[in-house]
Formats: C-alpha cells, structure tokens, sequence
C-alpha cells in the first residue's frame, strides 16, 4: 500500500479523539497504534522506493563505472548546487533532473567516438541529499519542498512560511513509508515548542499535514488536562 492511497484514511487522525489511557496496539478504523515514541526513520531502499523514478538533484552523491577502464570505473562524483558533475575526459555535464539510467546514456554519448568505440556506463545513486518533503493543511504556503541537509517539523512548517490563523499546532501529523508499512504520527507541536519532547526530524517522502481549528477543539480537553508526553504513532492497516 502507498502513502498517498493511505493519507486519506490518516487523515482521520487529525480529527481522532486521543485518549490518555490507549493501549499499544489499539486498532480503530484502519489504525494501528504501536509502541513507539517516535516514527522509524527510512532506509535509502524507502527513499528510493517510488511509482515515479528517482531523479537526480543538487548534492547528491552518484557512483560511476566506465567498463573496460580501471581508472573511470567506481567513481565516485557529487552534484553540485547549479545540479551538474565533472567527469575526467568529458568535463561538465548536467545531471540535474535526470534518472541515473539517463545520467548512463548521456555519459555514453560524450564518451562514444571520442574516446571509447562502444561505451558502458553505469550510473548509480550513492547517497541521495536532494529530496522533497510535502506540507499541507492549514500552512501559508502548501507545497512540496526541498530538504537540503536536517530537516525537522518545525523547520519543515516554517519552509512553508507558518501557520495560518486556523491552523491547530496541537494536530500535526506525519505520514512516512518504511520497510513498505505506511506510518502516521500526531504531534502536538505546542508540546515540542515547551521541549516536552524533541522537534522530530523530517525525511525526503514525507507528507506533514497541519490541522485546523476543529482539531484544536478535539485536542483542548485532553492537552488541557495532561500535555502529550510523546508522538501517537500509528500503522494505517486499512487496505482498502
């Protein structure tokens, strides 16, 4: 199951009445809690784990093997801000936007004629640092934007230029693929903000959706009477 088919059954978590006494493994409606106190954080395996390939950006740290040549095989190159590599032989080459297969072709056909009759050139992903995080919900600015280095939900909110005058910062929650499970977390980010508990930390993929003002009423009686001492992470079960 994606993320994306999940969110609107994790949306429901913006509106679901939170009680200090659930259990760990409490089901409702398609949710699982689990005990956790934070979401688990993604392998590069989920981060590249996409119906859309992965395209290459700013930072991002590529391995190139040119076959036949010891020297240009296990190369291993970063891109730059402007989203281009320099590679022996050939120079500059944009890279920026391009799947690492059309990162390949395009190396080949520098590399063809000039200096190889027959190219073979593999390009893979060696770590990937430019990435998209999607924020939406009662933010300023709703979209999706880069994570260039830490990113954390605070940082990720404030990316989107703040709350708006109905925005609860007492129901945001973070969805997240790992290990093909689609998570959820709800923060009260007024908790985070009094250091109740640590700002979490945002990766590429995730969706942060930031409640209204209905969820701060859902919240006021419980946050009223006992502040959330941790994240409710939940497990979106519902296949449907």
């Amino acid at each position: 199951m994606q993320i994306l088919k999940s969110l609107g059954i994790g949306l429901a978590l913006l509106a679901l009445p939170v009680c200090a006494s659930a259990e760990d493994g409490e089901q409702r409606e398609g949710l699982q809690r689990v005990s956790a106190d934070e979401l688990p954080a993604p392998s590069l395996a989920d981060l590249q784990a996409s119906e859309r390939p992965y395209r290459v950006g700013p930072f991002d740290k590529l391995t190139i093997d040119v076959f036949g040549s010891a020297e240009l095989s296990d190369k291993e190159v970063q891109v730059d801000a402007s989203g281009r590599i320099t590679f022996p032989l050939v120079g500059t080459v944009e890279v920026a936007g391009k799947t690492p297969g059309e990162v390949s072709i395009a190396l080949q056909d520098l590399f063809r004629g000039r200096f190889i009759k027959n190219p073979q050139i593999s390009v893979n992903l060696k770590e990937i640092v430019s990435q998209t995080v999607t924020i939406g919900g009662e933010v300023k600015k709703p979209g999706v934007y880069p994570i260039v280095g830490k990113m954390t939900l605070m940082t990720a909110i404030a990316s989107a230029e703040g709350w708006t005058d109905i925005s609860s910062r007492g129901s945001v929650a973070v969805f997240r693929t790992v290990g093909g499970k689609d998570y959820a977390a709800l923060y009260n980010v007024k908790a985070i903000q009094k250091g109740t508990y640590p700002d979490p930390e945002i990766y590429a993929s995730d969706i942060v959706m930031v409640g209204d003002s209905q969820g701060r009423k859902i919240w006021k009686d419980f946050l009223g009477a006992s502040p959330l001492l941790a994240p409710f992470i939940y497990v979106l079960t519902n296949k449907n």
